[in-house]
């Protein structure tokens, strides 16, 4: 496995050209896609605005990323080399605060789903995406991945939505309600106080590290497939409360999590999200699942070291 070490050393590489351009700007995107044309093989699109405060405070701008900015890459796509598989980077909060009415049973350390649930191995694609609170920024990661199936469907391109949960890895940025195990991590080792929202700390989520997310994309690009869309994230694999997140912390450093808790929740926050993975394992069984929480914590540890831990 080759470790990620940085956008400047992908830079550096003699066969990657690198374009900084905004999702928004259809001229300049138009350009590059112009520029490519039947030679572009595959268009991987993980540009996105990806907080929910944010998308609150200015939902234009929110919207015009995330829903017209992935309208403005599929229609290049479809103008340029409509033969190449498109692979969007969707999220779970399409489905919105359903998972918030699955009923659910306190353990020590996490909430759990009920025993025999028909989604006890994990949440699939059947579950509705109408009538919930998505939160803004949900609302419009929703009109992106219907446009991204429509254009499946409707022209015939090869289109998958990946709706994730926390994708993650060493080069997460750990930031607060953001980047969920790298800033568990950070403020271990940087002595801060991580604050909790609601659920007594037991929340659930499962995690996927990033090397197991582009895998999933490899396979994709080498079998595409018309308007799929596929839940993609820990599963059963690999997932974690936040009390399990600390303990796991706490083993890896040493030290104890400071930690503030807060009795409200953030509005839309999933009590308890574990996705199933097996419609994609189902159509591609080579693809396996690598890391777990502990792997992942372990990792974002070895490669933050030096620039978390307080110099003495």
């Amino acid at each position: 496995l080759v470790r990620f070490r940085g956008v400047r050393d992908v830079y550096k590489r003699p066969a990657y050209t690198h374009h900084q351009v905004d999702i928004r700007d259809r001229d300049e995107l138009n350009r590059i896609f112009r520029r490519y044309g039947k030679n572009i093989a595959v268009v991987i699109h993980t540009a996105a605005q990806p907080s929910h405060d944010w998308a609150v405070r200015d939902p234009y701008t929110d919207f015009d990323i995330n829903a017209g900015g992935t309208l403005n890459v599929l229609q290049n796509t479809r103008e340029h080399c409509i033969d190449a598989p498109f692979i969007h980077c969707s999220t779970n909060k399409v489905y919105g605060d359903h998972p918030n009415r699955l009923p659910l049973v306190e353990l020590p350390t996490r909430w759990e789903i009920e025993p025999g649930h028909p989604y006890e191995n994990g949440i699939t694609e059947d579950m509705p995406i109408d009538s919930c609170l998505h939160s803004i920024f949900g609302a419009s990661k929703v009109a992106a991945d219907v446009m991204v199936q429509e254009y499946g469907r409707y022209f015939g391109m090869k289109t998958v939505c990946f709706r994730g949960g926390t994708l993650t890895g060493p080069a997460h940025s750990a930031t607060e309600l953001h980047g969920f195990l790298a800033y568990v991590m950070r403020c271990n080792m940087e002595r801060r106080t991580y604050k909790i929202f609601g659920y007594k700390g037991k929340m659930v989520r499962d995690a996927i590290h990033s090397h197991d997310v582009v895998t999933a994309f490899e396979a994709f690009f080498r079998n595409p497939r018309s308007a799929v869309v596929y839940n993609l994230g820990g599963g059963r694999h690999s997932n974690c409360s936040h009390l399990e997140a600390f303990a796991l912390a706490e083993q890896i450093t040493g030290q104890e999590m400071i930690t503030e808790y807060q009795e409200r929740t953030r509005i839309g926050d999933h009590q308890w999200w574990i996705g199933s993975n097996e419609a994609f394992q189902r159509d591609y069984p080579e693809w396996k699942q690598v890391y777990d929480v502990p792997m992942i914590l372990r990792e974002i540890y070895e490669a933050n070291v030096d620039r978390w831990v307080p110099k003495r």
